[in-house]
């Protein structure tokens, strides 16, 4: 067989029930040229059951050094045009997400993403804009769950594993600073999973993008300080009052 157009990769340890998740939603789709990576990092049985259960095309469970090192691994067997991480817990947004984005996909652009659905802290799904890449100084433009990257043009970059929450945001940096041609569509694309690594440790997260700015953009002291600031007034905004900062961050129409 020929390789497959996309490649998904999928993390995960000990959840069983974000896993479940992500197999039902890929099984949904009515596009089916992609194959399902998984690296899983040392699961208990409720999870590796789930794995057996699914039969993953590519399967790989060790303990190891946390989520950006089992992409790393999976990305080193991919073998799609295109790649997508989607980690336990994340879906796709309905059932025809690859189909519509496979006729995007077949331009070969060197970078593909769009919008999610995300519950903004009132316990409501709702829609989030993806930005516009000339934004990504500020933060990733999208979640990890809607960015599709050619494989073609990641040879030789890694998730460095020295971020335990930013990893992905330094990656996409990186692959920005090599791409010629990067759609951003208005298409929903996924489901980002509530209660995940980067939002229990959000705080960590922001730290370590500081230190993204300063280190590997080069950004000046006061501006990346500007910047952390109004990331933690944001934060704050999102959880006292859940309402405005999706007024705000967030479109009208909910899911």
């Amino acid at each position: 067989m020929g390789a497959p157009a996309l490649s998904v990769i999928t993390v995960v340890r000990d959840d069983p029930e974000g896993l479940a998740a992500t197999r039902d939603s890929l099984a949904a789709q009515s596009w089916r040229d992609f194959e399902w990576l998984v690296a899983d990092g040392g699961s208990a049985p409720a999870t590796l059951a789930v794995l057996a259960e699914a039969a993953p095309d590519w399967l790989d469970s060790r303990p190891d050094g946390g989520p950006f090192a089992g992409m790393d691994r999976a990305l080193a067997v991919a073998r799609g045009t295109h790649v997508l991480f989607l980690n336990a817990g994340d879906c796709l947004a309905d059932g025809d997400v690859l189909a519509r984005i496979a006729l995007l996909l077949a331009g070969r652009p060197d970078l593909l993403y769009g919008d999610s659905l995300e519950d903004p802290g009132d316990g409501r799904m709702r829609r989030k804009p993806a930005r516009h890449c000339r934004w990504a100084f500020y933060g990733m433009p999208a979640h990890h769950c809607a960015m599709f990257y050619r494989r073609a043009l990641l040879y030789g970059l890694r998730l460095d594993t020295g971020w335990r929450i930013a990893g992905d945001y330094a990656f996409t940096l990186a692959v920005l600073r090599r791409a010629g041609y990067v759609i951003r569509t208005d298409h929903l694309v996924a489901r980002f999973a509530p209660g995940g690594l980067s939002r229990r440790q959000a705080a960590l997260g922001r730290r370590e993008q500081f230190r993204i700015r300063r280190y590997l953009l080069r950004m000046p002291l006061l501006l990346a300080a500007c910047i952390f600031l109004l990331q933690i007034v944001a934060a704050s905004l999102r959880h006292s009052a859940p309402n405005g900062y999706a007024f705000w961050r967030f479109r009208g129409d909910c899911r």
